[in-house]
């Protein structure tokens, strides 16, 4: 840590459209999955009511409009000002005569219920409503009865009280319709997830993209050619790409499955992915999932070796041996496997250029075009943002290429590109 000079934080043009009292309480977008949609967060008397306003202010990162109902055993562990703070919003603490729980003038697009304990569980599968948040989740039953809303609930408590009866009411409530996110699990507990996986799951819940459901394949980062049992030929690519892709059409809905190949970016846990080690690695997974199921769509954003060494050499190389050469041959390329064994699959490919023109570039995706390759990614290495950004174009039969400016616009014109595929 450097020392402190203690000169003031720098302005902030945060919340500047905002009304002059909510200015402090705004929240950066990260997107807008959740934009126009009230989302009701409903805490519960558990020690994890702790991080609630967390949760609310991540929720709004989506553009979320949340409001917080809150049992009066919550309120041991966090106050209303907190999440009042948190939510931009009253918070809402008992039923009075607006009948807060049945929210009829202004409906919510989903009941988030973090964390909930074995009590409110149990009491929701029985269908008690004796509180402002049971009472407000038999509100919340009939109207997902009815596909008016969704409900999600988080199990937050200490493993004994993880009996038989909290798995019957929960396999009842899911059989239903509830959606049982998974807890996280540690120190003999059922732990609240992080709140960044809270937020997909409630985008992924209330998601109208007509990519929901849909089965995607996503690959990106390196895939690394050994040389001896330690070194490796590899590129400077991460995969961080693939992975907004993959972030973006998870929040959608789609069933997108990514392979990443290893590198120095990790994809965060809540995305379903796998992690392939060596090029040979990677296009065994990579057929392999294309035979396992039926994808609609393939995106291959992974930076491929275009080269392996004609020969591995056994064990390690000694530090300090003269080593005069490495044959290199060519590698097969795995987009022209998957396009011959695969021909109906929908695909996106990728293409890297450097020391070409704009026009070259584009000359160059249009030639793949012709192969029979749907759409095209392409960038050139010297093109950058004023802020270094990577710009790429979307390059597709009949339209103009379309410029993207940095990894999510992206990933978010990828999606929209097959959304608009989805619903010709």
């Amino acid at each position: 840590m450097k020392d402190w000079d203690f000169s003031p934080p720098p302005e902030s043009d945060l919340g500047d459209a905002a009304a002059p009292a909510l200015r402090d309480r705004e929240v950066t977008l990260e997107g807008n999955h959740l934009l126009g949609k009230r989302i009701a967060l409903l805490v519960t008397g558990s020690i994890a009511a702790m991080k609630a306003p967390l949760i609310a202010r991540a929720l709004r990162r989506q553009g979320a409009d949340v409001v917080a109902f809150v049992s009066e055993d919550a309120l041991r562990y966090t106050t209303i000002d907190t999440l009042e703070w948190s939510t931009t919003n009253p918070v809402v603490t008992k039923l009075t005569a607006a009948a807060e729980h049945l929210s009829d003038s202004n409906p919510f697009a989903a009941y988030l219920v973090a964390p909930a304990t074995y009590n409110t569980i149990n009491k929701m599968r029985y269908g008690i409503a004796d509180g402002v948040i049971t009472s407000s989740l038999g509100s919340a039953l009939g109207r997902m009865e009815r596909g008016q809303t969704q409900i999600l609930i988080v199990p937050t408590m200490h493993g004994s009280l993880h009996n038989s009866i909290l798995t019957e009411s929960l396999q009842t409530l899911q059989n239903i319709g509830v959606r049982i996110i998974p807890p996280r699990e540690g120190y003999g507990k059922n732990n609240l997830p992080v709140e960044v996986e809270l937020v997909a799951e409630v985008c992924r819940a209330v998601s109208q993209s007509p990519l929901k459901g849909i089965s995607i394949l996503v690959t990106g980062g390196p895939t690394p050619v050994p040389i001896d049992n330690v070194r490796r030929l590899t590129n400077r690519f991460t995969g961080q790409l693939g992975i907004r892709i993959t972030e973006e059409l998870y929040l959608r809905g789609a069933k997108v499955n990514l392979i990443h190949g290893q590198g120095s970016y990790t994809p965060p846990s809540h995305l379903p992915y796998e992690i392939v080690s060596t090029y040979d690695e990677y296009r065994t997974r990579v057929l392999e999932q294309l035979h396992r199921q039926p994808y609609k769509f393939g995106i291959f954003s992974a930076a491929v070796a275009d080269y392996q060494p004609e020969k591995v050499f056994p064990g390690k190389i000694p530090s300090g041996d003269a080593l005069k050469t490495i044959n290199l041959i060519p590698t097969q390329k795995v987009i022209d496997l998957v396009k011959d064994k695969f021909p109906d699959l929908y695909t996106i490919t990728f293409k890297y250029q450097e020391n070409v023109s704009h026009e070259e570039l584009i000359k160059i995706a249009l030639a793949r075009l012709k192969r029979g390759y749907q759409a095209i990614v392409a960038n050139r290495g010297e093109e950058r943002g004023a802020k270094g950004e990577q710009i790429a174009y979307l390059v597709t039969q009949n339209e103009q290429p379309q410029k993207m400016l940095g990894k999510q616009q992206i990933a978010v014109c990828i999606a929209n590109y097959l959304e608009k595929i989805e619903v010709s």
